[in-house]
């Protein structure tokens, strides 16, 4: 069984789109999916400096994009036009046996699900940037990895500070969010036998701190058109399977202000006998999560279009 993922914010480098935009019709769709939202996504993902991505208005719906792109070209063998047209659940559920998103990851995974078409989860995810950037301009804070150590003992060191561990990854990766001063003392006073590293976000990000923005996002949900899964989706709240769009959706807004649990997403894929787990563009994160807590089970990044045959034969090798 294989299991389409889709990575969260941080996963973003410099020009990480450029080679994904000489594919047959993929500039078309970037540009159609820029108008829609008014903003220059070819221009972010080819020739904006780290800096301008981290922004997080800027690097969601940036994330969102490259993942579509790339799961097109995968599944469809080349992007396609953007007619605006439902459809990527049916051909992700051919041979996906789930799918599921990190963080801003789960909105397109909702799209490989067929709750979401993609147009609009691009209108949804620049509002979730704008209002989450927003929502961290209020205080100065940001998230640090920790990596190693007890997780009970992480976690209880964290709350000490405190941080809220806002992302438990497993393989022994807890993420801190909280207020610049909280995670300075972070890196002065570690947990036992972990190592701390500053990550590329800007904001606490599935926090309290996010709290304005679930407001807003609840606003904005109003008017989507929404499908139930064609495809299992597994949720960050809790790795369950959830089989309803509006449950679906609901979990997209609350999850902001709430901890990503991929531990339990893992586990969860373990449990329906995954073998196989392709990340999409700009793939790298949660391959490596997957290696550490499934072993056993083939895991391939899609960094760049020349991923896309050996993706394919995975697809056939493993098809649900």
């Amino acid at each position: 069984m294989l299991v389409l993922v889709a990575p969260g914010q941080g996963a973003q480098t410099p020009g990480f789109l450029t080679p994904w935009l000489d594919l047959p019709g993929a500039a078309d769709r970037i540009a159609a999916w820029s108008d829609a939202i008014e903003l220059d996504l070819a221009h972010y993902g080819t020739k904006a400096d780290a800096d301008e991505i981290r922004d997080t208005a800027v690097a969601q719906p940036l994330l969102v994009a490259a993942g579509l792109l790339s799961a097109a070209a995968l599944f469809d063998g080349a992007a396609q036009s953007a007619s605006g047209e439902a459809g990527g659940g049916q051909r992700v559920g051919v041979s996906a046996g789930a799918v599921a998103g990190h963080s801003v990851g789960e909105i397109t995974a909702a799209v490989f699900a067929g709750v979401l078409e993609d147009t609009a989860a691009l209108r949804f995810v620049r509002t979730r940037g704008l209002a989450m950037a927003e929502a961290a301009a209020v205080t100065e804070t940001g998230m640090s990895a920790v990596l190693g150590g007890d997780p009970e003992q992480v976690v209880a060191h964290l709350e000490k500070l405190g941080l809220t561990p806002a992302n438990v990854n497993g393989a022994g990766q807890i993420v801190a969010a909280g207020t610049a001063e909280q995670l300075a003392a972070l890196a002065e006073d570690k947990p036992e036998k972990a190592r701390v590293i500053a990550l590329r976000v800007a904001g606490a990000f599935h926090t309290h701190h996010m709290a304005p923005a679930v407001a807003t996002l609840q606003e904005a949900v109003a008017g989507l058109t929404v499908a139930d899964p064609v495809v299992p989706y597994v949720s960050n709240r809790d790795g369950q399977t959830v089989s309803g769009g509006d449950d679906v959706i609901a979990r997209l807004v609350g999850q902001v202000a709430n901890p990503v649990r991929w531990d339990l997403c893992m586990e969860t894929f373990k449990e329906r006998g995954v073998t196989a787990l392709i990340e999409v563009c700009p793939g790298g994160t949660l391959t490596g999560l997957a290696k550490r807590a499934l072993p056993g089970v083939k895991t391939l990044a899609l960094k760049t279009p020349d991923d896309l045959d050996a993706a394919r034969t995975l697809l056939t090798e493993h098809s649900a």
